[in-house]
């Protein structure tokens, strides 16, 4: 059997082991236990003294890892299978999504709270990003043990000012950058358009900047699970995405593979968030959001609950990209809107059947869905969006679809008269 010790913030919460059968085990130690102020590491595993074994464990810890084509070229790096969490989180489980960290049985952890990087200049920046494809997440590099789930190239970072260093040892990054990929020009654009449009009409989203390194543009993405501290460095802030929340493994992000379905995700939020009131509200939000901007790969991991002390939250919206610039792409939603299969084909019909699979106020559904599309569409208007996209091409595609979007759904909304009695999200 072999373990890893599992750390939160540098506390010693349980321990992650792999059985002779390949299956992973983990338990929560008796010293978290008895803490008044213990938190589990995920709702699908709740506090408790007795262990969670295989298909209970897998989901959160193999959620923690890359998706796909980067886990593929990390394990040709590193010399492991592909399917082997254990090994993929025993060599890149030091710098994760939120406050986890892994580290081997024996070994010393570096001090919780170190500040050591490696400081990088354009070239140097330049010859990782361009090293990326080949070796995601800097895999097998000395002392970088780095993780970030999703299947697009990325690499966690620290930004001081307009220097780039990577984090080493137990330093929390404090950003993640994203080059650009050749099979889809423009991206970079197109997610700093959306995620700035999102936060023009008000929606909570992670800050994002263009920037380029060597002339490949890259999105550079303010990371929200990590505080400036008091007395000064970074801290990290526990969270975790729909999927590890409900115990699904990585694999069954998308609805149609299992994933999860609206209605368990606004159930989640009910049962779980400490505001679910607000929580699910803004969720809704970020739905009609998504819908607008035609972005048909919002699955349940591109959904997530930070945790601050007691309080559980959703957390602000990340990758918000209209997928249907690109027209190759698949129009299936990676979430259903009452049963809609294109993204280019949700009606007021489809919000109010979601309201009615979600028990949700179809007054107030329908209020934030004509709130949406009205300011969404008066913020395409304003000059200084266009100046952030960089893209004018890819903005007026953009802005295309929006229009387009809005229209269908705004047409088949009733008529509300002022004064008509509505429910709040609960």
């Amino acid at each position: 059997m072999r373990r890893l010790v599992v750390y939160l913030n540098g506390e010693r919460v349980g321990t992650l082991d792999q059985d002779d059968d390949g299956l992973l085990v983990f338990r929560y130690g008796p010293e978290w236990l008895g803490r008044s102020n213990a938190v589990p590491l995920s709702r699908s595993l709740p506090l408790r003294s007795e262990p969670f074994s295989g298909r209970h464990a897998r989901p959160f810890f193999a959620g923690i890892l890359p998706d796909e084509g980067p886990r593929r070229q990390i394990a040709a790096v590193l010399g492991i299978s592909e399917d082997n969490d254990f090994a993929m989180l025993e060599r890149l489980g030091g710098e994760c999504a939120g406050a986890v960290s892994l580290w081997p049985e024996g070994a010393e952890p570096p001090p919780a709270g170190e500040q050591r990087v490696r400081e990088l200049d354009e070239q140097e920046l330049w010859e990782i990003i361009v090293a990326l494809p080949h070796r995601p997440l800097m895999a097998g590099h000395e002392g970088v043990r780095l993780s970030l789930a999703g299947s697009q190239e990325k690499l966690p970072i620290v930004v001081r000012g307009t220097g780039i260093a990577l984090p080493l040892g137990s330093t929390p990054s404090t950003h993640i950058i994203k080059p650009e990929p050749e099979r889809f020009p423009g991206l970079v654009a197109n997610e700093v358009l959306c995620m700035t449009l999102a936060g023009e009409i008000g929606l909570n989203v992670a800050r994002t900047a263009a920037r380029r390194v060597g002339g490949k543009p890259c999105i550079v993405v303010e990371r929200y699970d990590r505080i400036s501290a008091a007395e000064g460095g970074i801290v990290r802030a526990h969270q975790e995405d729909f999927c590890q929340a409900l115990g699904l493994p990585p694999e069954r992000k998308y609805q149609q593979e299992g994933g999860p379905p609206v209605r368990d995700c606004i159930s989640l939020l009910r049962q779980w968030s400490t505001a679910p009131v607000l929580d699910v509200r803004d969720f809704i939000d970020g739905l009609v959001f998504n819908a607008l901007i035609g972005n048909a790969d919002a699955h349940g991991k591109n959904y997530s609950i930070t945790y601050r002390g007691a309080e559980r939250r959703l957390a602000p919206f990340y990758d918000l990209v209209c997928t249907l610039a690109w027209p190759d792409l698949s129009r299936r939603p990676a979430m259903k809107i009452g049963g809609s299969d294109s993204i280019r084909a949700i009606t007021a019909a489809h919000w109010k059947k979601m309201s009615q699979e979600t028990r949700l106020g179809w007054p107030m559904v329908r209020e934030r869905i004509e709130r949406l599309c009205r300011t969404t569409l008066d913020a395409l208007q304003e000059p200084g969006l266009k100046d952030a996209s960089g893209d004018s091409a890819m903005f007026e595609r953009i802005s295309g679809i929006v229009a387009e979007n809005a229209a269908r759904m705004l047409k088949g909304l009733p008529y509300a008269p002022r004064g008509a009695p509505s429910t709040t999200f609960s």
